[in-house]
């Protein structure tokens, strides 16, 4: 890899890391509400490709917190490019927002014996979208406003069916919610002790997310959960990324309550993100990870095609 390849790497690293742990700092995760007020009423999802294709990974979160940042209404997003293939424009003075493309290529090179060799070389691309907010001219379907949501009990029974279908064992009884490695199974309140259903399912998402970590799963170490704060820091911020992943995909808007302990979750995400300007990318694609694993226990997951 040249010098100037990663030092590109570094840059999207470190630009991207700063932005959420500036969110941190302030108190803030980006990733607990990202929606706007306006389409509360509307249909929750994760940020769009032009094509209606769903983002993945990191840039659900970069994406996600731009949203909040900005106000914006649309969960689709294109490159100027794909707007002006469109026969569209983006707005003059308009700043758009970063995502990473991650992906390898083969090099041949040649051994030290005169024969040749393939090697993998990684890369991270950074490119710019704008929101269809941003954007005039575009078709009428992408500013169609997101049909209401008439039916939210239906939608929590889904998000019962879709946790169900996972085969992850709960119990149910007092007042703590957790995943236990060596019972293998999930503890959660009385459903009826949550404010709201909506976060009962944001909970039991985040806990089922822990359930992946077991070895005949994911096989997520979680050996120094308990004694290293930054090894517990990292897993808590991975399975909140994929609850709120999940609660998107199942159109949930869940208004958490900050934990007790919220503080100092907080501080120690951002120290982690402070210091290891990959590890918000890890997190983001183990969280990726588990979401997909969860998508993939579905009875209709081998005949849906998987969106990018």
């Amino acid at each position: 890899m040249s010098r100037k390849t990663e030092t590109t790497r570094i840059d999207i690293y470190a630009r991207i890391t700063d932005r959420i742990v500036a969110d941190l700092e302030n108190g803030v995760r980006p990733w607990v509400k990202p929606w706007s007020a306006r389409n509360m009423t509307g249909r929750v999802s994760r940020p769009l490709r032009h094509n209606g294709q769903a983002y993945t990974g990191l840039n659900v979160l970069l994406l996600w917190s731009e949203t909040v940042a900005c106000g914006f209404n649309s969960a689709t997003w294109m490159t100027l490019r794909q707007a002006n293939e469109l026969g569209a424009h983006v707005r003059k003075g308009e700043s758009g927002a970063t995502v990473v493309y991650a992906s390898r290529f083969t090099k041949t090179e040649t051994d030290p014996g005169g024969g040749e060799i393939e090697r993998d070389i990684p890369f991270l691309k950074a490119y710019t979208v704008f929101n269809c907010d941003q954007i005039e001219g575009l078709p009428d379907h992408y500013y169609r406003a997101p049909d209401a949501i008439t039916k939210p009990l239906e939608r929590i029974e889904q998000a019962d069916r879709f946790f169900d279908n996972t085969g992850a064992v709960v119990r149910y009884g007092g007042n703590q919610a957790y995943y236990s490695p060596p019972t293998d199974h999930v503890q959660l309140p009385e459903p009826a002790q949550f404010r709201d259903m909506a976060s009962f399912v944001a909970i039991r998402a985040h806990e089922t997310l822990h359930w992946t970590s077991a070895s005949h799963r994911l096989n997520r170490d979680l050996s120094r959960y308990h004694k290293d704060r930054r090894e517990r820091a990292f897993e808590e911020m991975l399975v909140e990324l994929g609850a709120a992943m999940i609660c998107a995909d199942l159109g949930i808007v869940p208004e958490l309550e900050p934990r007790p302990d919220h503080a100092a979750y907080i501080q120690s995400w951002a120290a982690i993100l402070g210091s290891d300007k990959r590890a918000i990318f890890n997190a983001a694609a183990h969280a990726q990870r588990a979401v997909a694993y969860l998508h993939d226990l579905q009875p209709q997951a081998a005949s849906e095609p998987e969106a990018a």
